[in-house]
């Protein structure tokens, strides 16, 4: 038993040492591959060879990324994340794990630089509206800055005319919900689960509390959907004040 412990022990230290020396080349592979401005895809992520990949890019574990998708410098995919379609990233953004951008639909899905997509947000997929025909295009484009927290859905214009549009420096947090064809400014916060239908206009933030871009928006794009005879909005003859 004494023999099979001493010969136990070494082995434990060399796989010990074998193990932390792997760890070391690993790191010091990838941090020179970083340090010279190539990316960096880890080997179970499927990426397609026609896609475009910019410099410093990193590619996480069983990521995907489709033919005709673009990559800006830097960007970063977590595990699991996925991009389809006909998606452009711009530079330096990040795909949390779980988080999906862009569908194999006609038309694009522009998303611009420093943009944080939170963990298991989908970004950019077809949208619920019943007047939109499959095989038209669709279109999002979000700007700058936006940091869109874990379980968002952000879909695209119902029409080839239209377009889902977001500026730039926008707070977007969990759960919320922007449909197609609305049009958000810049600096606006959407607290946890606010939920936009189609067409709302929500202009920059505004410290004036007696004129709130998002309220006068939102009414304004009622009293459309009325005149427009759109779905998704009840009528009544009167409103009870009970």
């Amino acid at each position: 038993m004494n023999s099979l412990l001493k010969f136990r022990r070494p082995l434990s230290s060399s796989l010990t040492s074998l193990s932390l020396q792997r760890l070391s080349t690993t790191l010091h592979y990838v941090f020179e591959e970083k340090k010279e401005g190539t990316s960096f895809i880890h080997p179970t992520a499927i990426v397609h060879p026609n896609a475009v990949i910019g410099q410093g890019v990193s590619v996480g574990p069983l990521c995907t990324i489709g033919p005709s998708a673009k990559l800006g410098n830097g960007c970063q995919m977590h595990p699991s994340s996925h991009i389809f379609g006909n998606t452009e990233l711009g530079s330096h953004c990040v795909l949390m794990t779980g988080a999906v951008v862009g569908d194999d639909l006609p038309g694009h899905t522009v998303i611009g630089c420093n943009n944080i997509i939170g963990h298991h947000a989908v970004v950019g997929i077809k949208c619920q509206d019943m007047k939109y025909k499959l095989g038209d295009e669709c279109f999002l484009d979000v700007g700058d800055n936006n940091e869109i927290r874990e379980f968002t859905s952000i879909h695209r214009s119902s029409k080839s005319r239209d377009r889902t549009v977001i500026g730039d420096n926008n707070l977007i947090m969990g759960s919320c919900h922007i449909a197609h064809d609305c049009k958000i400014g810049n600096n606006n916060i959407f607290a946890n689960t606010t939920l936009l239908a189609g067409h709302v206009i929500v202009e920059e933030h505004n410290e004036d509390l007696g004129s709130v871009p998002a309220v006068c928006s939102m009414l304004q794009s009622i009293r459309d959907s009325f005149t427009e005879n759109r779905r998704g909005i009840c009528k009544f003859r009167q409103w009870s004040s009970s």
